[in-house]
C-alpha cells in the first residue's frame, strides 16, 4: 500500500497545510497558530491554566512556553483564583482581546471559504467520517493488531 492510499496520510497532509496557513497568517501579528488557539480558549471569567492543555490537545511544556510568550507579548496575564489559591487563572489583556477578534475572524473566513466551495452534503459526510475516526481512536479500537496475521 502506498502512503497516499492511507487515511492518515490525507489527514496529516491536510492538517500540515492548515497549520502552515494559520502560522503564516499569525506571523503577521508576531503570533503562532497555538497562540491563536489559546486566545480563543480563554474565557472572560479567566480560564484555569490546567484546563487549557486538554482543551487544545497540547502538552504542558508546550503550553507553558506558549503562555510565557503570550505574557511577554502582553496578550495575557495570570491571577490566582480567589476561591482556590492553588489555581492560576489566565485572562486576556485588552491587546489579547483584539488579537482574539483577529484569530476568530481568520478561522471564520477559512470555514466560510470551505463552505462556499464544498457542497454541504460532502461536508456532512466529512464530519461524520471524522467523528467516527475520533470515536474509534477514543475507544482504542484502532491499532489492536491481529498478531496471527
Amino acid at each position: 500500500m502506498q502512503a497516499i492510499e492511507t487515511v492518515d496520510y490525507h489527514i496529516r497532509s491536510v492538517w500540515a497545510a492548515i497549520s502552515r496557513m494559520y502560522n503564516s497568517e499569525a506571523t503577521k501579528y508576531k503570533g503562532t497558530m497555538s497562540i491563536g488557539y489559546v486566545l480563543l480558549n480563554v474565557d472572560k471569567e479567566g480560564t484555569p491554566s490546567t484546563s487549557l492543555g486538554p482543551k487544545m490537545g497540547m502538552e504542558s511544556t508546550s503550553l507553558s512556553r506558549t503562555l510565557k510568550r503570550m505574557e511577554d507579548q502582553g496578550l495575557i496575564y495570570r491571577e490566582k483564583d480567589p476561591h482556590d489559591g492553588r489555581m492560576v487563572r489566565i485572562f486576556l489583556t485588552d491587546y489579547g482581546n483584539e488579537m482574539r477578534v483577529l484569530a476568530k475572524r481568520t478561522i471564520l473566513h477559512f470555514n466560510d471559504t470551505l463552505r462556499a466551495n464544498i457542497e454541504p452534503e460532502k461536508l456532512e459526510v466529512f464530519f461524520e467520517v471524522m467523528t467516527q475516526i475520533g470515536s474509534l481512536i477514543n475507544k482504542q479500537k484502532l491499532l489492536k493488531i491481529n498478531k496471527a496475521a
